[in-house]
């Protein structure tokens, strides 16, 4: 359980982490910013809180024994970096050079980005890698956990599927899958594209465990992911979540999937997000 201290800790990195993705997109007036919003608490309360880390991604014994994560939506990388450089993986100062020519921070990640186990982008990938990353810590007894966040639209994807079946087949309980269910992809509702619902009961069918949760409640995604690690099986929260999260006249809009603001709409959205 997270006590006050480290909620309010957390609370601050995620405003944090919501600034910087807003200033990441509009100083390189390109990238994903509605998705990013909406896996901020998600990614904040992982990356602080529930993972395994070797902070400085140096060559030591604890290098192999660290949790994995593999960004699934490779396009919301800008939360990715925020955190890993408030997790001291490269400065903070980097964060400005976010798709330009030469930087490590590509829109979407690579692994020659310190703190990146895989370069991601095309989607529907992410879970089969996560599912090979867990086999093989299972086949050197590695205690490790491999986390991989996924979008609800990405569900669209048949390999999706392919790798839900795979992972209790292959009994692995080390393998814990985050969907950032917004409801919104490029296109619009993912319900009016592609229905997914009843999303956790399709899940469910393929042996895994599941749990659902509001994506944006802190406590509640901690205890969600600290109660996946001592399942004996595969599992998969739903987090609940509003696209654009944070910025009033962002949320809930498909349009800001992949757009980026410009000038008096990057202002107006510092001034919320400074509040």
């Amino acid at each position: 359980m997270l006590s006050e201290q480290e909620i309010k800790e957390l609370k601050e990195q995620c405003k944090e982490n919501r600034r910087n993705i807003v200033k990441m997109v509009y100083n390189a007036q390109s990238g994903h910013i509605g998705g990013s919003l909406s896996a901020t608490e998600i990614m904040t309360v992982l990356f602080h809180k529930c993972m395994k880390l070797a902070p400085k991604w140096d060559k030591d014994k604890n290098f192999e024994n660290r949790d994995r994560f593999v960004l699934s939506k490779g396009h919301v990388s800008p939360i990715y970096y925020s955190n890993l450089a408030q997790m001291g993986y490269f400065p903070k100062e980097e964060l400005m050079t976010f798709r330009k020519l030469g930087s490590k921070l590509q829109g979407h990640p690579a692994t020659f980005c310190p703190g990146v186990d895989a370069a991601t982008g095309s989607l529907g990938q992410g879970l089969a890698i996560a599912c090979g990353m867990a086999m093989g810590l299972k086949l050197n007894n590695n205690p490790a956990y491999v986390f991989v966040l996924m979008g609800d639209g990405e569900l669209q994807e048949g390999s999706i599927w392919e790798a839900f079946m795979d992972a209790p087949a292959r009994k692995l309980d080390n393998l814990i899958a985050i969907i950032d269910r917004n409801r919104l992809q490029i296109d619009g509702n993912t319900e009016d594209i592609k229905p997914l619902d009843n999303l956790a009961e399709k899940i469910k069918a393929f042996n895994w465990n599941v749990i659902e949760v509001d994506g944006h409640d802190i406590p509640a995604i901690y205890d969600a992911i600290e109660l996946a690690k001592v399942s004996a099986h595969p599992t998969a929260i739903i987090a609940n979540t509003i696209k654009g999260k944070g910025v009033s006249f962002m949320e809930n809009n498909a349009g800001w999937h992949g757009k980026a603001p410009k000038q008096e709409e990057y202002e107006k959205a510092m001034e919320e997000l400074t509040d």
